[in-house]
């Protein structure tokens, strides 16, 4: 890959993260500024309407390789074109109309009413569709041989009936027409998978494998990232009935997954989405003024997912904090980002972090 040179040998440390194993060292992703910038296109003037800045691949695409020929990828961190449409687009394509900001695009209700026949259906010449299918196309030609176009962040569950429906008013719903949202649900499940399969075809190129948009995390199959952030605002026992059947069905349905358990809002939910058999991993997300991933606090949570059998994906690590976390977890299904002020103290960094990898696996 013209971005990562020693992306086959990420890959297989990346596949036995999956499995919850290590090889020689456990799974951590360095970035950096890059010693000497590699070769690239003269910029492009970005489009100055903030919608066009969005859907337009030529400035898309051309942001994102300015960012690899700066970056150094160190580890198993790597460069991927993300053709995201925000944080949850699947709702865009079921529907919702955008606002689109700088750094995020909202989205806004389009249910305005419930009945026993409401339905979501995947429109296939959905304008939002299209350009996210643009984007990604785009993404796979400019990146062939030298980076990976991800899967962008589709979001499932009652995050994304939440998009449809307004937060407030599915809060309503969930007490007053639970047969309705069960139905949306099902309906929304259907339709991320009718997007997914697609996505995946496009991305994967004829090989198993892809990445996700969200986590800077590759797999060597079908795989996506799961959450419910809604979840902080409802009890375990509605977790259990709204949200923990669907996000099972999810995970049936792919090779690989992991949770984005995020705010401490949403950890009493923890044991639930544990227990589900195929959930592959756990990302943590302490949320806004709180320790970092790095912190002793949240020891109990990564514990908890180890016995559980899920690897953990830990990202924004100070790198004064990765030796306790291997110490204290061990290196096998763990995977820690971090970032660092240059390429050399990165790949000190790495070759330290493999004599911690074989301390701890002899102990």
């Amino acid at each position: 890959m013209e971005f990562k040179a020693d992306w086959g040998e990420a890959k297989q440390r990346l596949a036995a993260w999956w499995r919850g194993e290590v090889t020689d060292r456990f799974v951590l992703q360095v970035t950096a500024p890059r010693d000497q910038l590699l070769p690239i296109e003269a910029p492009i003037e970005p489009p100055r309407d903030v919608e066009r800045r969005w859907l337009d691949p030529g400035h898309r695409i051309a942001a994102a390789e300015r960012r690899f020929a700066a970056t150094w990828f160190g580890g198993e961190a790597f460069p991927y074109f993300d053709p995201h449409l925000g944080p949850g687009s699947l709702a865009l394509y079921l529907g919702s109309e955008p606002v689109f900001a700088d750094d995020t695009v909202w989205y806004q209700p389009c249910i305005f009413g419930l009945d026993a026949h409401v339905t979501v259906r995947l429109d296939p010449q959905n304008r939002w569709w299209l350009a996210t299918k643009r984007l990604v196309a785009e993404g796979v030609r400019h990146g062939q041989g030298r980076y990976l176009t991800a899967i962008p962040d589709l979001i499932e569950n009652l995050d994304t009936v939440a998009s449809l429906r307004g937060t407030e008013q599915l809060l309503w719903d969930l007490v007053d027409h639970p047969a309705q949202i069960h139905d949306l649900q099902r309906q929304v499940l259907e339709a991320y998978f009718q997007c997914y399969d697609e996505l995946y075809a496009m991305t994967a190129g004829g090989e198993p494998g892809c990445c996700f948009s969200a986590f800077q995390v590759w797999a060597p199959g079908r795989m996506a990232k799961l959450q419910c952030d809604f979840s902080a605002m409802i009890s375990p026992a509605m977790f259990e009935g709204f949200v923990v059947p669907y996000l099972s069905q999810q995970c049936e349905r792919l090779d690989y997954s992991v949770y984005h358990l995020d705010g401490v809002e949403a950890v009493k939910h923890l044991d639930s989405i544990l227990s589900i058999p195929r959930l592959t991993a756990l990302q943590w997300t302490p949320g806004a003024n709180r320790p970092g991933c790095g912190a002793s606090e949240w020891f109990d949570i990564y514990r908890r997912a180890r016995r559980a059998g899920k690897s953990l994906l830990l990202g924004g690590v100070h790198k004064s904090e990765i030796e306790r976390l291997v110490k204290e977890l061990g290196p096998a299904g763990l995977l820690i980002s971090t970032g660092v002020s240059s390429q050399t103290e990165g790949e000190e960094l790495l070759k330290t972090a493999g004599a911690w990898t074989r301390r701890d696996a002899r102990a």
